[in-house]
């Protein structure tokens, strides 16, 4: 390994410890506890590495990573932090860091990717570098910066170090079983199993325990729960009632809505209770429209790394990419996004291509908008009947007309709490609401709320 690192941590014992083993693989090492010293060092030139700590006594290193990309583009910034939580991940990609590394870390992963980030640097005029950025970030369990996602993760980052059990719920395709994973693994439960269990991992006199014994005290997930049968939801409930100290973490995701197979005797209700400590809606992609070029690029990719071609999208393409319902949601558009790099006759993937693929995909309907002047209830009825039309004569699952409200409670809220500058009093005056009612929805929505000065 070969190159300058400048370190910045607080903790005397990981700059020596980075520092000595950096400079064993051939590195020459700086090594600080000031963000100012480190941002010194960077604007006159020095290092081809970064390696920094998010917490420190003069700052936070993630708002200093916009400063060091301007001052040098092209400098690689590995995160490191004992904020483990999958907010302070995003926010790290979100800031464009090379890499991110909850303490405690391993230190050969760590030297691993820190020889990989310096070689990426040599080669950062090349189309491979782009590949390798990606891989380097790759290990985020989810994709999306959209509020609908920024507040799913904030709430992720809430539960994640509780004992509740999670109930995650969403659309097929929308990655539930991403989402259970994700507060295992950003949790400290992290380094103890994670394990799936079907109803016939329940199964015998030994099923239960064997599960158990599995998780050693790690995670334990049923996915798609509403689809186990009557037997296996007593099996679950006796385990549960068996839990004791050092109990696993219980989560479960389910597509259909578990309160209306509960009230149609399909689903028990012990076992709903348990399991509903705190529920995780996941969005439809349809919901999170601007995440789908985002996505789109995370899945180009990684198909390269899988060893496929490396392509790209044309702005025709990726805009009826965005266009697109995605009924299939997050999962449809990797399979298409595979399918478009392989089929694809050039390096860049036209919208001709993206049309031909996604005209022999059922339900397919471009999102548009209204005309000008339409009425609101106009488009929202057309919403309404495509949102039916995509499930291709089946139902949508149970539970619509509360998931429709929110839909159009939270927005309408956000945009009146910001036409009001924050002030909690004139928002709800404006909607005609009691001001405990505005709290309580702002607290039941998860909207965040800033006072400033607004000239209306």
């Amino acid at each position: 390994m070969d190159g300058t690192v400048l370190v910045a941590d607080d903790d005397r014992t990981i700059r020596t410890v980075l520092t000595q083993a950096l400079t064993r693989a051939g590195c020459k090492v700086h090594a600080t506890s000031s963000l100012v010293t480190l941002m010194r060092w960077v604007d006159e030139g020095k290092g081809d590495l970064v390696i920094s700590d998010v917490i420190m006594p003069d700052g936070n290193g993630l708002e200093q990573l916009p400063l060091i990309a301007k001052a040098r583009p092209g400098l690689p910034v590995i995160v490191i932090s004992a904020q483990n939580t999958i907010m302070t991940a995003i926010q790290a990609a979100e800031a464009d860091a090379y890499d991110y590394l909850p303490k405690p870390f391993d230190l050969p992963d760590l030297m691993k990717r820190a020889a990989r980030a310096l070689e990426v640097k040599r080669h950062a005029s090349t189309p491979r570098a782009r590949s390798e950025r990606a891989e380097a970030t790759s290990d985020l369990p989810l994709v999306g910066r959209t509020p609908a996602m920024q507040t799913l993760y904030r709430l992720v980052a809430r539960v994640m170090n509780t004992a509740l059990p999670v109930l995650i719920t969403g659309e097929s395709g929308t990655g539930k079983s991403l989402i259970a994973r994700a507060v295992h693994d950003f949790s400290d439960r992290r380094s103890l199993p994670f394990v799936t269990a079907s109803a016939g991992d329940l199964e015998g006199v030994d099923g239960p325990a064997t599960v158990l014994a599995k998780a050693k005290g790690g995670s334990i997930l049923f996915d798609e729960i509403g689809d186990f049968d009557a037997t296996a939801q007593a099996r679950i409930v006796r385990l549960l009632d068996t839990l004791g100290d050092n109990a696993p973490r219980i989560m479960a995701t389910s597509q259909g809505n578990l309160g209306t197979l509960m009230e149609e005797g399909n689903f028990r209700d012990d076992l709903f209770y348990r399991l509903s400590g705190v529920t995780i809606a996941v969005p439809a992609l349809r919901e999170r429209v601007d995440d789908i070029p985002l996505l789109a690029e995370h899945f180009l990719a990684a198909v390269e790394r899988d060893g496929a071609p490396l392509r790209r999208m044309s702005q025709g393409a990726m805009d009826m990419v965005r266009a697109y319902s995605w009924p299939g949601n997050v999962r449809q558009l990797e399979n298409t996004v595979r399918r478009l790099v392989f089929t694809a006759a050039a390096d860049e993937i036209t919208r001709g291509e993206v049309d031909g693929v996604l005209g022999n995909q059922p339900a397919m309907e471009p999102l548009r908008g209204g005309a000008e002047g339409e009425k609101l209830s106009v488009s929202v009825a057309r919403h309404l009947q495509r949102y039916f039309d995509l499930h291709g004569g089946t139902l949508p699952s149970p539970g619509l007309y509360n998931r429709i409200l929110r839909e159009v409670e939270a927005p309408l809220i956000e945009i009146a709490l910001d036409a009001t500058g924050g002030n909690q009093a004139k928002c709800a005056d404006l909607l005609g609401i009691n001001r405990n009612t505005l709290r309580k929805k702002i607290t039941d929505l998860d909207i965040r709320v800033t006072r400033r000065r607004k000239l209306m």
